[in-house]
């Protein structure tokens, strides 16, 4: 029984006035290691079937939506007859539309892609190498490398035919030093560890071993602070997460404009920077169409389907896009621009990170950020702490770590205060990598970076 067999089999099921099927069948491979020690490894495969079915009525159109997974043929008439008794006792869908119409794609009959033990098999060796190597140093290594390969199959009573496989490779790497007192943090993703090399993350958590030898004690405060791209792209992420349309228009974020409407085509920073989407960016390459299970203020079930567009949510400094489904273009007045699974920032590039640093007279270099969260949405204003090394730079020279800190700022006002920019690379976000593992970002120099309070975190 193949995923398209289901999805055919759920669509000549349906008897109400429309169906969407989805089939999604991943499989994964994975490593992880502490002490200097590989522990575990494993393969995973799941499969899961979600069929939406739609039910006209005098005041418009009810979706009911069943999720399962294991699902044999002999099991799918069930889920149909559940999605459409759930659609029927259901009030109209908010966000309803005429569903696209589509033809089959390029690869609908193809098998799903597969992942297994052997997309790892280049990286053990290495890390086995590093791991006879750590003792002397005085660090031991922990951490964690996955390669997760999914591919969806999306049908539609309107003859829609869709496939995409998107692999992702996410390897993250501690460091401490043997007394328990230091700790640095390195990760990546791509698409496969074809170009991830376990040393040269190794490498960078030593340096940051290194470099915490020498303790120094400082203050909460606002400080010239810079950001590695791990860090940018938290914080890009959050914001990226926020700017939707409908939440804008109805005056509840930081892109809502005073007295109605959304900021679209204002200018919010003076550093022309450019965040952007694009289901074609080169190594973090995402699905180029609408293939959701729910709807959301970020995309709804009745646009599945359609195509993904490479978009500038921030061009050269001025707010041009928020996401939003067909319906929320309709109350907004903007373009519809559905949710894409990657984001990018870039600008005027002043030097990589090492030059950034050496250019700094005097300030913090972070590793990475932990536990962000939203405080205030009318100005996206975020906290969180810092994590596994900050470290103080004077002269240009990193010369010692400080304590960590809980910070207060707004990803929306830091882009006002931005002093320099490296060239975006992939970056793995230390927190929300396990939902948005796609991101290409640069290392920031920020002015006046608000370290609320001292932290006891390591």
């Amino acid at each position: 029984m193949t995923p398209q067999e289901l999805v055919e089999r759920a669509l000549q099921r349906s008897s109400t006035d429309g169906c969407i099927v989805l089939a999604r069948e991943s499989s994964s491979a994975n490593l992880r290691w502490a002490n200097n020690t590989l522990t575990t490894n494993g393969v995973a495969l799941t499969r899961d079937l979600t069929v939406i079915a739609l039910a006209d009525g005098a005041e418009g159109t009810s979706a009911g939506v069943v999720s399962r997974s294991g699902v044999t043929l002999d099991g799918v008439a069930d889920m149909v007859a559940a999605a459409e008794a759930k659609a029927r006792s259901l009030p109209p869908a908010s966000d309803a539309a005429p569903l696209l119409e589509g033809t089959v794609g390029p690869g609908w009959q193809d098998p799903p892609a597969t992942t297994s033990i052997e997309a790892l098999a280049a990286l053990a060796p290495e890390l086995g190498e590093l791991f006879q190597a750590a003792p002397s140093s005085g660090r031991t290594l922990y951490g964690y490398a996955e390669h997760d390969l999914t591919t969806t199959y999306l049908g539609t009573s309107t003859g829609i035919r869709l496939r995409h496989d998107q692999p992702t490779a996410r390897i993250e790497l501690t460091g401490r030093s043997t007394d328990g007192a230091r700790s640095a943090w390195a990760g990546r993703s791509a698409r496969d560890f074809s170009g991830i090399h376990a040393g040269e993350l190794d490498a960078a958590v030593a340096q940051r071993l290194d470099w915490a030898k020498r303790h120094i004690d400082l203050p909460a405060g606002r400080y010239r602070t810079i950001l590695p791209p791990a860090a940018t792209a938290d914080l890009m992420v959050y914001l990226y997460w926020t700017a939707a349309a409908l939440d804008a228009h109805e005056g509840r974020t930081v892109f809502s404009r005073p007295g109605g409407g959304t900021r679209v085509g204002e200018r919010i920073t003076d550093v022309p920077v450019t965040l952007r989407s694009n289901p074609s960016l080169p190594g973090l390459e995402c699905t180029p169409f609408v293939a959701t299970g729910f709807s959301s203020r970020h995309a709804s079930i009745f646009d599945d389907g359609m195509p993904l567009a490479a978009t500038d949510w921030i061009r050269e400094g001025e707010l041009t896009a928020l996401v939003g489904s067909r319906q929320a273009a309709t109350e907004t007045g903007l373009e519809p621009r559905p949710f894409v699974d990657n984001l990018e920032l870039s600008g005027p590039v002043d030097g990589d990170l090492e030059s950034i640093v050496a250019g700094t007279d005097r300030g913090l270099l972070l590793t990475c950020l932990w536990y962000v969260r939203e405080v205030d949405p009318e100005t996206l204003l975020l906290t969180g702490l810092t994590r596994d090394g900050v470290f103080l730079v004077e002269g240009g020279e990193v010369v010692g770590a400080v304590n960590n800190f809980r910070f207060n700022d707004s990803p929306v006002d830091l882009l006002r205060r931005i002093e320099a920019i490296s060239p975006a690379e992939p970056a793995l976000p230390r927190e929300f990598g396990d939902y948005f593992a796609r991101a290409q970002m640069p290392a920031l120099r920020v002015a006046d970076f608000h370290m609320s309070s001292v932290s006891p975190a390591s």
